[in-house]
C-alpha cells in the first residue's frame, strides 16, 4: 500500500450447488462488466458437467423439500427475504452497476424483488384451497384433486432484469414445491451470486436450488433433453433459439414456460399465480364413502 491506496481485491465468484460453492470443473471464469466496460468481478463459467451436478443435487433434495408442509416452505422462503433485507445495500449496488440504473431506481428494482419473494413465501399454504378442491361424481365416492410439485425445473433467467426478473422466474418454482437449477443472467450475474450467498445462510435445504452462473446458450440445450429434468422455464433463452430449446424437450415430454415475444415482460407488474401453476401436477384421489 502506497499512501492511501489501496490494493484493488479482485473478485472471483463461485458457482452455489448442493449448498456449496464449487469452482467450475472446467476451471473456466469470464470478466464480468458494469454497464460502462468498467471490470466488476470474474465469474464462474459454469461447464455441462456442472449443469450435471447441479440436477443430481436438485433430484436428491427433492423429496424433502416437497415434503415439507406448505406452512415450513413458506417460513424457510420468508427468512430468505429477511436475509435479502439485510444486504440491502450490495444488491442495490450490484444492481445499478449491472444495469445502468440510477441509485434509486436500483433501489425501487431491489425492494420490488424482495417483495416479490414475500409475495411467493404468503402463497405456499394457499395454493391447494385456490386450485384444489373436491370434484361431484356419481357414485358412493369422494373425490378430491390437489397441486402437487413437478419436480425438477431448470430456470433460464431473464437477461436484463438481473434480479427482480430473476426472483419473479425463481421464486415461484420453489414456492410451489420443486427444486431448482437456474442459469443466471450472463452479462448481469452479480445479484445472483449474492442471492446464492443469501440460500447459503438462510434455511433453504442444500440442493434446493442450484445457481449457475454462465452461457444459458451453451447449457440451455442440454438442461432441456435432460432427462431427468422435469420442466424448464426459457424465458432468459438466447434470441432465436428458444423454439429449438423446446423441441430438446419434447424428446422427454417436459413442461416448459415458453420464452416472452417481444422481449422481456414488465417484472414489476402483478404476477398473479400464472408462474406457479406450470410446475404442479394434478392428483386426483377417490375414497369410498362410508368406509
Amino acid at each position: 500500500m502506497i499512501g492511501n491506496d489501496r490494493l484493488a481485491v479482485r473478485k472471483t465468484y463461485k458457482l452455489y450447488v448442493n449448498g456449496a460453492f464449487p469452482r467450475s470443473e472446467s476451471g473456466r471464469t469470464y470478466e464480468v462488466t458494469d454497464a460502462k466496460g468498467h471490470f466488476l468481478a470474474n465469474a464462474a463459467w459454469a461447464s455441462r458437467k456442472d449443469a450435471r451436478d447441479a440436477v443430481v443435487a436438485a433430484r436428491g433434495a427433492f423429496a424433502k423439500w416437497s415434503g415439507a408442509t406448505a406452512y415450513n416452505r413458506g417460513q424457510v422462503l420468508y427468512r430468505v427475504a429477511e436475509v435479502m433485507e439485510g444486504r440491502h445495500a450490495q444488491f442495490c449496488e450490484e444492481v445499478a452497476a449491472g444495469e445502468g440504473l440510477s441509485s434509486s431506481k436500483a433501489r425501487a428494482a431491489v425492494d420490488a424483488a424482495i417483495d416479490r419473494w414475500v409475495w411467493y413465501a404468503g402463497w405456499t399454504d394457499k395454493l391447494g384451497a385456490v386450485l384444489g378442491g373436491s370434484n361431484p361424481v356419481a357414485g358412493p365416492y369422494f373425490d378430491f384433486s390437489l397441486p402437487e410439485p413437478t419436480g425438477v425445473v431448470a430456470v433460464l433467467a431473464p437477461q436484463q432484469s438481473s434480479l427482480l426478473g430473476l426472483v419473479s422466474v425463481f421464486a415461484p418454482v420453489l414456492a410451489t414445491g420443486n427444486t431448482a437449477v437456474v442459469v443466471s443472467s450472463k452479462e448481469r450475474p452479480l445479484p445472483a451470486v449474492t442471492l446464492g450467498e443469501v440460500l447459503a445462510t438462510s434455511d433453504v435445504p442444500g440442493g434446493v436450488v442450484n445457481l449457475l452462473t454462465g452461457d444459458a446458450e451453451e447449457l440451455g440445450p442440454w438442461l432441456a433433453e435432460h432427462a431427468d429434468v422435469d420442466a424448464i422455464d426459457l424465458t432468459g433463452a438466447p434470441a432465436g433459439r428458444a423454439m429449438e430449446f423446446e423441441r430438446e424437450a419434447a424428446g422427454t415430454i417436459k413442461r416448459v414456460v415458453r420464452a416472452p415475444a417481444g422481449g422481456e415482460p414488465d417484472w414489476a407488474a402483478d404476477p398473479g399465480i400464472t408462474r406457479m401453476t406450470p410446475f404442479l401436477e394434478t392428483k386426483t384421489v377417490w375414497h369410498p364413502m362410508g368406509l
